[in-house]
């Protein structure tokens, strides 16, 4: 990653999903989405197109992530300082960028963020997945001293599909390119990224899922474009999972009860 003494300003991201599942039957798909990425220890200091814990067409709200914690409460960025010092990481306490999808029109729905923690350097210190299923459960994955490109693993705890069961594990891997903001394409393009999660039970591979992007500014401009481009988003989102759901009952793949979510919130 390339770094420079300019302060970070707030991204968004616009691209694609993609949800790959190999077995019993094939079933796959892929839509255009956007998404945040944002500086959360110089969120407060940013330049406010974006809309933080107040309403508006696109915002963020601290209270959306983590154990809920409110702004006055140190929000979101104390949750998860707390639960890195919980887990023994000392040193990230450089920048922490936040993949995450925002309320739109006030509405939300967030199943997969990621928090890629970084120390003083630069350097890539932690990974932080959290997943939300649709029954209002959360649980965070903790990838420790995890490297750009370089494949993860995490055991499987935790209930997100009724087609899935709670075994196996999965297989993270994660990129990001950066433009420096003296250049002067920065006000169009900074950088990419790509998220890429694939899930194997017992007899193998099973899905393949990735969210990628190009990332540019969060200013008046590139949010309109957002609320314009897909407006009601985290709606679609809820209805292409009931949408998906029925097809794979339709393709008769096997359903399965929800277990207890785990006593634990995070799993290293």
């Amino acid at each position: 990653m390339s770094h420079c003494a300019a302060p970070p300003v707030p991204l968004i991201g616009f691209g694609q999903v993609r949800h790959t599942r190999l077995r019993p039957k094939k079933h796959a798909f892929a839509y255009r989405t956007f998404f945040l990425m944002l500086p959360m220890r110089s969120l407060s200091d940013a330049p406010g197109a974006l809309a933080v814990n107040r309403r508006g067409a696109i915002s963020f709200h601290d209270v959306d992530h983590g154990d809920g914690r409110s702004a006055a409460q140190g929000g979101a960025l104390a949750w998860l300082d707390a639960l890195l010092r919980t887990e023994g990481i000392e040193d990230a306490t450089g920048e922490v960028w936040l993949h995450c999808y925002p309320r739109v029109l006030g509405y939300t729905f967030k199943p997969v963020s990621f928090w890629y923690c970084h120390r003083t350097d630069g350097s890539l210190r932690a990974i932080v997945v959290e997943v939300n299923n649709t029954f209002g459960e959360r649980h965070c994955y903790l990838l420790d001293a995890p490297q750009y490109g370089v494949e993860q693993q995490a055991r499987k705890v935790f209930h997100v599909s009724p087609f899935c069961e709670v075994n196996g594990g999965y297989r993270f891997r994660f990129m990001r390119t950066e433009v420096n903001p003296k250049d002067t394409q920065y006000t169009q393009d900074a950088g990419r990224t790509v998220a890429r999660i694939d899930y194997d039970d017992a007899s193998g591979p099973l899905i393949q899922t990735s969210v990628s992007g190009t990332l540019h500014p969060a200013n008046a401009r590139t949010l309109r474009q957002a609320l314009w481009g897909y407006p009601a988003m985290t709606l679609a989102i809820m209805a292409r999972i009931h949408w998906h759901a029925l097809q794979l009952w339709l393709k008769r793949v096997r359903f399965h009860r929800k277990p207890e979510a785990p006593a634990s919130i995070v799993t290293r």
